[in-house]
């Protein structure tokens, strides 16, 4: 009993070893980065996402729910994909997503709409990502610490393996610091509403950089039974089809919006049904020369437009069309609409560059000389804890 007791005690040993080593190797090959000094939107056109969007189909999507994985360790242990479609289809979603932790949902993977998805990140401080249109899954991550060099590169190596990268719930823990997303690139959305946190001074910091980052809305439900946590938000797509090559494509063109829906305490699922039939829309969004008007389908309590830094530029009351004079200091707009029913429309930001397709910038370089360094420090840190495990064991072996 005691031998064997001994070989489980070496095996755990080993194990945690072998973990730490790798975490080791992980921080230890962190590339260290120069990054570009944050800088506004410029440029004498005006992009804007919603061109040509009247009489359109907008469908109603969610990119974040979980479902029973990894032997139920995970939140939304108690999700099956089949009760998810189902309660999803029920509040009139079109597009229902599943983002499993560190896995490739593959249930529905018949339909034309699917995306393959996986929320990546396992940290103890929450620093996520939604990653859409999923080659593989990345494990590498940094789950004790992350600097904002740390960050990037996470964003780095998604990139090579996604078609869209998306921070996720970026107030959730301080996951991601607003300073930080002055800085920040490699990504295409950001979450910027979720059931647990809503990021919109995080958006504002990016944005007031001059980084087109598009919004995202979601449930984020670990419980779809629960109908406190369905149904709360949505974002709803512009795509002729609901082939999953046009739902990506138009997240990254920005011609989505998302949607915070009102929720009465004690709200039963049939009452949330009810209401998903009667919500608010988008229905206009044009620019002429330096105007821009929006109308949405029923009268809104207020719509207010928000730009550099987050501030208020104007609010127009008890109306269903608005309209903003975009002046030329100025660097985007973007509008939220509140409506009597107390749902609140978000829209994508319209904002100055240099005409042409939209590009998101790449904002790091590798800081050669500041990384060897690193390199070299970890490495040495990293052979002195291998040397006092080392030393340790064969203290407590020849005991």
């Amino acid at each position: 009993m005691k031998k064997l007791s001994r070989i489980c005690l070496y095996l755990m040993l080993a194990l945690i070893a072998v973990l730490l080593i790798i975490m080791v190797w992980y921080y230890a090959s962190c590339p260290v980065y120069t990054f570009s000094p944050p800088s506004s939107f410029k440029g004498d056109s005006l992009y804007n996402p919603y061109t040509n969007i009247l009489g359109k189909t907008w469908w109603k999507g969610n990119f974040q729910v979980q479902s029973r994985a990894w032997g139920g360790i995970t939140s939304g242990r108690g999700n099956s994909n089949e009760s998810i479609q189902e309660i999803y289809a029920s509040l009139s979603y079109d597009i229902i997503v599943t983002s499993d932790y560190q896995k490739i949902n593959r249930f529905g993977i018949q339909k034309p709409s699917y995306v393959p998805t996986y929320e990546h990140g396992y940290g103890i401080h929450k620093t996520h990502q939604i990653c859409l249109g999923s080659k593989r899954v990345l494990w590498r991550d940094y789950p004790l610490y992350q600097s904002l060099n740390h960050k990037q590169h996470i964003l780095h190596c998604l990139g090579r393996q996604n078609e869209i990268v998306v921070i996720a719930h970026p107030d959730l823990r301080d996951g991601y610091l607003k300073e930080e997303m002055k800085y920040l690139s490699g990504y295409q959305l950001m979450e910027v509403f979720n059931r647990a946190r809503t990021s919109l001074a995080h958006w504002d910091s990016a944005l007031s950089s001059g980084y087109p980052a598009f919004l995202l809305a979601n449930d984020d439900a670990h419980n779809v039974n629960n109908p406190y946590e369905v149904g709360r938000f949505a974002t709803f797509i512009q795509t002729d089809t609901l082939d999953a090559r046009h739902i990506l494509e138009a997240l990254k063109k920005g011609r989505a919006y998302g949607i915070r829906i009102a929720y009465k305490e004690g709200e039963t699922l049939k009452e949330k049904q009810q209401h998903a039939l009667e919500l608010p829309s988008l229905e206009e969004v044009t620019l002429s020369n330096d105007t821009l008007k929006i109308k949405v389908s029923t009268f809104a309590s207020e719509f207010r437009f928000i730009g550099q830094n987050g501030k208020v530029l104007k609010n127009v009351k008890e109306t269903n069309t608005a309209y903003y004079i975009i002046k030329p200091t100025d660097t985007y707009i973007r509008t939220e609409i509140s409506f009597p029913s107390l749902d609140v429309i978000f829209l994508n930001p319209v904002f100055r560059y240099h005409g042409g397709t939209i590009a998101w910038p790449i904002r790091y370089a590798i800081n050669q000389h500041a990384s060897l360094t690193n390199y070299i420090l970890w490495g040495c840190g990293g052979l002195i804890l291998v040397f006092i495990g080392g030393f340790l064991i064969r203290k407590h072996h020849f005991k």
